[in-house]
């Protein structure tokens, strides 16, 4: 099996987190994003989204890191945790996860976006009064974590992390690319973050060490179309 990954992207991260973590053997070829390795005709071929992850197993060929993710622990012999097949237990992680591309997703990059990349794609100040708005809509959202699907339990969906808590927090610390973190103000999802990692062990550190760890921020932006495709998240996938 071959995964298609950049580990600056969010859904990229997640796939990568279960594979390391579960052992599934797979390789792992890199596309940069940023460069625009996805615009290539042989990547093109394989994908005609032009997007990231893509998982290729024997031929079959999948998109999307919601399916990947769930494909990867019904196909392979992983705890059952991941992606439970009790009919209730899976719907709370489909119902996450549903959740997920509108509300996590969307407003923890939608921060990262106004603070960092379209400053230094445009060479322009940040807009302070549309920032204001997405970290309004951001802590909104991450109320909604802790009231409608952390409440008392450990992880996002229960007693044992699945697919869904992968998702979040991939999601979540993006902004810390920016030096930004946003779960300062929320103990009970600074809580939920270090049993995520507690969980998962070095596979975290392995796939954020890239966006943390990299040289200024200046290295994501490229003044080319490709740029303003990756600053918009079309060449990473849900």
């Amino acid at each position: 099996m071959v995964v298609y990954l950049d580990l600056l992207s969010q859904p990229c991260r997640a796939v990568y987190i279960l594979l390391t973590c579960t052992k599934i053997p797979h390789k792992v070829h890199a596309v940069a994003l940023r460069k625009g390795e996805h615009r290539t005709p042989e990547f093109t071929n394989m994908n005609l989204m032009q997007k990231v992850p893509v998982l290729v197993d024997s031929g079959f060929i999948l998109t999307e890191s919601d399916a990947i993710l769930k494909y990867l622990a019904t196909q392979y012999d992983v705890p059952e945790h991941w992606y439970p097949r009790q009919p209730q237990q899976r719907a709370r992680v489909d119902e996450y996860t549903a959740w997920h591309h509108t509300n996590t997703r969307a407003h923890a990059a939608k921060v990262f976006i106004l603070e960092v990349l379209l400053p230094r794609h445009m060479g322009s100040a940040v807009d302070k009064v549309a920032l204001n708005n997405a970290l309004s809509n951001l802590k909104n959202t991450l109320d909604k974590l802790e009231t409608m699907f952390l409440r008392r339990q450990p992880f996002l969906c229960g007693d044992d992390i699945t697919v869904a808590d992968l998702l979040a927090i991939c999601e979540l610390m993006q902004p810390l690319g920016a030096g930004r973190d946003i779960l300062k103000d929320h103990p009970q999802l600074q809580r939920w973050r270090s049993r995520v990692q507690s969980a998962v062990g070095k596979s975290f550190d392995e796939a954020h060490h890239q966006l943390i760890l990299q040289p200024p921020v200046s290295q994501w932006c490229w003044a080319s179309k490709v740029t303003v495709d990756y600053l918009y998240g079309l060449g990473s996938t849900h």
